[in-house]
């Protein structure tokens, strides 16, 4: 039930991260006679969700956005320092001008988000919208201190009550992505 509804969440999510996507008018040839439409300009919009939770938002976004590329990132939070630590990454080595679209449940401290959002910022990206279910103040706040002049944007479902002494979302919703595909051993 969480995987069915976070899909469908995240499709109506899209629809408000998806506002501004760069698009460009295009002669398409109908039936009955030429027309224009509109298409995404080149390079086309790059999805990537946070490994392992954000895969669980990937069928919701490319719901709305079925041409986008899709990439990886792999990061986890150090659970005794909460940095964020990257993994893994199966992305494109240059981003220039991609608008880039990052799946990511839960935004509690906001190093992860901060991390990947200066990762693809590295790699050339043009702008980032991150898409989040849960996001803490506290998490916003490091974001708009630390990425305020970016051309970044978040978009979320519900901004939760605060972090609790071990920097987990309150009320939040638990581990999202043991939620979504149980305890991995």
């Amino acid at each position: 039930m969480f995987r069915q509804l976070t899909e469908e969440l995240v499709t109506l999510l899209a629809y408000e991260a998806t506002r501004d996507v760069h698009t460009q008018p295009v002669e398409i040839e109908t039936p009955v006679t030429r027309t224009v439409g509109t298409a995404f300009t080149k390079p086309t919009p790059l999805v990537v969700p946070i490994l392992r939770a954000g895969l669980g938002m990937l069928e919701g976004m490319t719901k709305l956005v079925p041409t986008a590329e899709v990439g990886f990132l792999g990061m986890a939070r150090n659970e005794e320092t909460l940095e964020a630590i990257t993994y893994a990454e199966r992305l494109p080595a240059d981003l220039t001008g991609r608008q880039v679209f990052v799946l990511d449940p839960m935004l509690a401290t906001g190093g992860t988000l901060r991390e990947a959002v200066k990762f693809l910022f590295r790699r050339g990206a043009a702008d980032v919208t991150c898409i989040c279910l849960l996001a803490a103040p506290e998490g916003l706040t490091v974001l708009e201190e630390e990425l305020g002049d970016s051309n970044v944007t978040i978009v979320v479902a519900s901004i939760d009550e605060k972090l609790d002494e071990k920097a987990y979302i309150v009320p939040g919703l638990g581990d999202a992505g043991d939620r979504l595909y149980g305890v991995a051993g």
